[in-house]
């Protein structure tokens, strides 16, 4: 006898509209204009996953506080990095720990890295091979810190000072990993203080290395890079590496092996470890003063990828940190390059550009600022999502700077106590970043996405437009036979612009073609599947069983 089962219909629809209420948290602005997305972020020993209108698509715990970074992965599960706080390395932004958990919240694997030698810290990177980027601080003593040329008089009274290193894991069973590849500042340093070391150099000539006595004018301090961001560029295979406090961003070879990544040859650019490219602060590398700084202790910044708007450009989010007056912006531009990843230099000049191809400051209207944390990222729709962290506030800004979507974070990033509708943030409700992924986002295929209530407390409900599931599965679309032999046929009036299938796993299958809306099946092994349907107004998915 056959067995049926129940169609599963989700419907992601564009926002129309909004009800107008008076709200001093959640969601407090919501446009027709805003991206239809799942907005991701942490605080405290939580993640949300939250739609425009505030409500929670799903949230995961965990025993530890951000450190800081989190991200959602292709098949849904969530890779966030945590505080462990073992070890004498301690800093803002220090972790110690990373986590995956699946969709449900179960701990699938956990990586530490944390002891008085090397600690994680900020943020991580998952890779397309299901590896991760990771920064760790790692210890350089007093006499190995004088070795490599550092003055004296530049050192902290703590008598050392904090490598940044690089390291690509691969996770392995549920606690244990492998160290794939590695890359370190301390291999990169130049100096022109001590002639007796091997580093020494004239700087002026060199900017593919590190000056280890540039302090950017701030006081001795073991972190005295305190590298906040590291990014990852697919088609470039390049790594971006931000330093707050040298205001500067750096782009590296990631085609490199470990032994060319330590040195000055090799890889794809010619170049083993050695920067590709820097920018923000010419001064470091004695190409500049205080005048030609353009970065200030900035925050994530990364390539745009292909397909959006400025792809192959940079955007970061620049805090304005020692800057007077104190303002934050986000900036995009283009890198100078003699083909793609080979970055154009002039011999005794600075990287150009002299200046970002677009800024968006705070202004009267909208005044956003934010000394620590936070990041801006575009989005498939143009539009520009925008994390000011000390605030805890991510809004979302069109193509003529207009604010479409504003949200406020209810949560103590303290204590984790859940805010009232009405009440005005007095704590610090900070966050390290927001990520917005599509509505269509392969993460999402399969998995439960019925919003619930919004983080706050007595919320007040923003009325989004869209038409209802049963309204949906009676007049727009139907899908039959189900369960399937052969052939599924889509009736539905509306234009099909797309349909995948996935697995129960999560994976596509890649052979799937569409005639007159008709579905072969034949060729696909008997199981479950979900049917992604891509129409004129939205997305559906439907659960089907093939015999």
């Amino acid at each position: 006898m056959k067995k049926y089962i129940h169609l599963i219909l989700i419907f992601f629809f564009n926002l129309n509209a909004f009800s107008q209420v008076n709200n001093t948290l959640g969601t407090i602005s919501l446009l027709n204009e805003a991206y239809d997305g799942y907005t991701l972020f942490s605080s405290h020993k939580n993640t949300f996953l939250i739609n425009n209108c505030g409500q929670i698509i799903n949230q995961w715990s965990s025993e530890y506080l951000p450190g800081h970074s989190v991200y959602i992965l292709p098949n849904g599960n969530l890779i966030r990095a945590g505080k462990k706080g073992d070890g004498n390395i301690s800093f803002g932004g220090s972790g110690g720990i990373v986590e995956m958990f699946d969709w449900n919240g179960n701990l699938l694997w956990e990586f530490v890295y944390s002891n008085d030698e090397h600690r994680l810290h900020h943020d991580i990177y998952p890779l397309q091979n299901g590896n991760l980027l990771v920064l760790a601080a790692t210890l350089m003593s007093n006499e190995e810190t004088l070795l490599a040329g550092r003055d004296p008089n530049l050192i902290s009274s703590e008598g050392v000072l904090y490598n940044e290193q690089i390291l690509e894991i691969k996770p392995i069973g549920t606690n244990d990993y492998s160290i794939e590849w590695e890359w370190n500042f301390n291999d990169h340093l130049i100096q022109d203080f001590d002639n007796t070391k091997n580093n020494y150099g004239v700087v002026e000539e060199h900017p593919e290395k590190l000056d280890i006595n540039f302090l950017n004018n701030r006081d001795p301090d073991e972190n005295w890079l305190h590298v906040n961001s590291i990014q990852y560029d697919e088609t470039l295979d390049q790594i971006v590496i931000s330093s707050r406090n040298l205001s500067e961003l750096y782009i590296i070879d990631h085609s490199t092996t470990t032994e060319e990544a330590s040195g000055e040859t090799g890889g794809t650019y010619g170049k083993g470890g050695d920067f590709l490219y820097r920018w923000g602060n010419p001064a470091s590398y004695g190409q500049g003063n205080e005048d030609d700084r353009v970065l200030y202790g900035q925050h994530f910044p990364h390539i745009i990828k292909p397909g959006l708007k400025d792809e192959g450009k940079i955007i970061l989010f620049n805090n304005g940190i020692e800057r007077d007056p104190f303002y934050s912006e986000i900036m995009i531009f283009s890198t100078p390059t003699t083909s793609p990843g080979f970055y154009n230099y002039t011999p005794n000049s600075s990287y150009g550009p002299v200046a970002p191809e677009f800024i968006y400051e705070s202004n009267e209207e909208n005044d956003f600022s934010s000394n620590i944390l936070s990041g801006a990222t575009r989005l498939p729709n143009e539009n520009i999502l925008i994390c000011d962290g000390n605030s805890g506030r991510i809004f979302e800004i069109n193509s003529t700077n207009d604010i479409v979507w504003d949200y406020i974070i209810p949560v103590n990033n303290s204590t984790g106590e859940i805010s009232t509708q009405g009440d005005v943030i007095d704590f610090s409700n900070s966050t390290f970043r927001g990520i917005k992924y599509s509505a269509e986002y392969e993460g999402f295929v399969g998995k439960d996405v019925t919003p619930s209530d919004p983080i706050e407390l007595y919320s007040t409900e923003f009325t989004c437009l869209s038409l209802s599931t049963d309204d949906l599965l009676i007049n727009k679309i139907d899908i039959y036979p189900n369960p399937v032999y052969d052939f599924v046929n889509l009736n539905t009036n509306l234009k099909i612009i797309k349909v995948e299938i996935y697995d129960v796993l999560g994976k596509k299958l890649d052979f799937i073609k569409l005639d007159n809306k008709k579905i072969d099946m034949s060729n696909i092994n008997s199981g479950v599947y979900i049917i992604n349907i891509k129409t004129e107004i939205g997305i559906i998915a439907k659960k089907i069983v093939v015999y």
